[in-house]
């Protein structure tokens, strides 16, 4: 393989110009073009959307059809959405263009949660086109998901799993601490969570189904509650002050059950600047079987930048995948990809 990987980027907010900067840096790659929702910005060179120092002579473009047919890309990354039903759109046009494709929609990295149907229509569609498809992210597609699993492949037994993120949301903007429900007040939470404003973490019913598939568990139902974090302190992120009494973050909690049996309890608790209240961040995840298994890192891999990493990382691993629907799960253990993608793919 002589030809550099041509990459297509759809989405150029703050997900997608960090995974769009870290292909620059990638010896076998080439960031071929960019599409954006945002029609206004079309036309505007990527370098200043990345806030480059310099120009790539790359414009943005708002029709991904017509960018497709034009670049003939080998793969394409969507840094877009969050659900399935609004990513399904560009992953069809995709698919249809006969381009690999890696999103990290969250309800992507387990579709078949959110609809069915949907996801076997991706996994035909790619299948016919001889293409592949994955969803991946730091969470949903690593910490409490991908990684449970690998840590059970030295248990002989697995009874129940729990697992934790402790993360801090201050370096997040004001979409995402709005979903979290920050700066509200205890009772406006609630309110929040009733109307479906406040939303808490994405992608927990992903998770669990993925290791649940992986382990062979089959889960009959999945229960999830999201409490308010209350300050007791002063905070003040970036975008946001927050008094005592109003809320910093949001306690959100999934389990999965087989019949009335507890197996799979994921809990996220996020919120802007723990550490004024001496809370650690970190990754924790507790298997209960043969051997028990005790895993814990703190503070925690960062969400962003694990995320931008597992986008481009797991760009030779599609590309190399039998054509269909994948999850993390499915395909070889990721690395830092250090070298020349090219050399990789001969491998």
């Amino acid at each position: 393989m002589s030809a550099r990987v041509k990459i297509v980027l759809l989405g150029t907010g703050h997900m997608g110009a960090g995974i769009g900067t870290l292909i620059l840096k990638k010896k076998g790659m080439v960031l071929a073009g960019a599409v954006g929702r945002r029609k206004e910005r079309a036309g505007r060179d990527l370098g200043e959307i990345f806030n480059l120092e310099t120009r790539l002579d790359i414009p943005l473009s708002a029709d991904l059809d017509k960018l497709l047919k034009a670049t003939r890309p080998d793969l394409l990354i969507q840094s877009t959405c969050s659900r399935l039903k609004h990513a399904w759109p560009e992953i069809e046009t995709t698919l249809r263009n006969g381009v690999n494709v890696i999103s990290i929609a969250e309800e992507m990295s387990y579709p078949w949660h959110s609809s069915n149907e949907l996801a076997e229509k991706i996994n035909s569609l790619a299948v016919e086109h001889g293409v592949t498809v994955l969803g991946t992210g730091i969470n949903p597609g690593f910490v409490l998901d991908y990684l449970i699993i690998a840590l059970t492949s030295v248990c002989l037994e697995v009874d129940s799993i729990t697992a934790s993120r402790v993360n801090d949301l201050s370096p997040y903007g004001p979409s995402v601490l709005k979903s979290q429900g920050v700066g509200l007040t205890p009772e406006d939470f609630e309110r929040g969570i009733a109307d479906g404003s406040v939303m808490g973490h994405f992608g927990f019913p992903e998770s669990i189904s993925m290791i649940a598939g992986a382990l062979g568990w089959k889960i009959s139902r999945i229960e999830q509650t999201r409490k308010p974090i209350v300050s007791k302190v002063k905070r003040e992120s970036p975008v946001m002050t927050i008094d005592p009494g109003y809320t910093a973050g949001c306690e959100h909690t999934a389990i999965g059950y087989i019949n009335d049996r507890a197996v799979i309890t994921l809990i996220h608790p996020q919120q802007v600047y723990p550490y004024l209240e001496g809370v650690a961040t970190g990754d924790h995840i507790m298997i209960k079987g043969i051997p028990a298994i005790n895993f814990s890192g703190s503070p925690e891999i960062p969400g962003g930048m694990g995320t931008v990493a597992l986008a481009v990382n797991m760009v030779p691993r599609v590309l190399k995948a039998k054509p269909g629907l994948a999850t993390m799960a499915d395909l070889p253990v990721p690395a830092a990809l250090l070298g020349d993608i090219r050399e990789m793919m001969r491998r």
